[in-house]
């Protein structure tokens, strides 16, 4: 049996979907930041599927998914960074506890 680009959509779909979800629902920030970068991912797997199933000459899908994955590695460092700041000062990394956080 051959993966098909079917599949693959299916897979992205899944992950899109997964990360949405986890964003909308959990309320702490690393959960939100694992969610955000699933989301980033199932976009690298769309781009590199339909590079790979439409125009196999060319390589536009894979230069994209290297550029997203750049951005979210710079993307993740900044938040880790932001969220280990916010759970120095308030000892939380909850999403609820908001009204704290306000100067």
């Amino acid at each position: 049996m051959e993966i098909g680009l079917n599949h693959f959509l299916v897979l992205s779909t899944a992950l899109f979907f997964i990360g949405v979800y986890g964003f909308l629902t959990r309320r702490n920030l690393i959960t939100l930041l694992m969610s955000v970068e699933l989301i980033l991912n199932s976009v690298n797997i769309n781009f590199v599927a339909f590079n790979k199933y439409l125009y196999p000459e060319n390589l536009d899908g894979l230069f994209f998914s290297v550029f997203i994955i750049a951005i979210a590695a710079a993307e993740a460092a900044v938040a880790i960074a932001i969220i280990i700041n916010l759970y120095r000062n308030f000892n939380t990394i909850d999403v609820e506890e908001t009204d704290t956080m306000k100067y």
